[in-house]
């Protein structure tokens, strides 16, 4: 029996949106301000006025644009150490250390690969996310990627996994932008680790 198991991040396997608490972890001193700042795009992206992938867009870049891919490591894997044990859900690591020695592990989120290979890391998975377009090693504030959320979780699940060749998918997930996902499984999970 070959079984795959795809994991939405934010929500799902945290308590918390990660994208806000990695920019604020990692810049304290002027998160506040431009978040402020930012509130009027916000606004429009929940009117779906705005699309939330450029708004994403739009923030990561305000803090990350122009910096060295070593620099960002290194502040994601900070990150990752200092918040770990308190984003993580509990009941979550729970089941990734029950299925840890199958080998079809996924995290699937719209997040940036940035901050979540150190998660996925530390628990056994590989990742299909957005990614961050890097020019000679420089962060250039675009997404090499489309957001990988709702309609693209599928698609980009798709390219990278041959679905056929698994007898059950496992899926996870806690909000409409999951339902796509969801749907393609033989056994879907709706907020399963809440």
């Amino acid at each position: 029996m070959k079984r795959l198991y795809l994991f939405d991040f934010d929500g799902t396997l945290t308590n918390k949106d990660s994208l806000f608490d990695f920019l604020q972890f990692s810049f304290p001193e002027t998160y506040k301000s431009v978040f402020v700042r930012f509130i009027p795009l916000f606004l429009l992206t929940k009117l779906k006025i705005f699309s939330a992938g450029k708004t994403k867009q739009k923030l990561i870049s305000h803090f990350l644009k122009g910096k060295q891919r070593a620099e960002i490591e290194i502040l994601a894997q900070n990150y990752f150490e200092a918040q770990k044990d308190s984003l993580l859900r509990i009941k979550s690591l729970e089941y990734l250390k029950n299925i840890a020695r199958e080998e079809n592990k996924y995290i699937v989120t719209a997040s940036l690969d940035i901050w979540v290979k150190p998660f996925a890391k530390y628990l056994g998975t590989r990742i299909i996310s957005t990614q961050a377009e890097f020019v000679n090693d420089q962060f250039t504030g675009k997404f090499a990627t489309p957001n990988c959320n709702y309609k693209e979780k599928v698609v980009r699940i798709v390219q990278e996994i041959q679905l056929s060749q698994f007898d059950e998918v496992y899926a996870f997930g806690d909000s409409n932008g999951d339902r796509p996902m969801l749907e393609l499984a033989t056994n879907p999970n709706f907020r399963y680790f809440e």
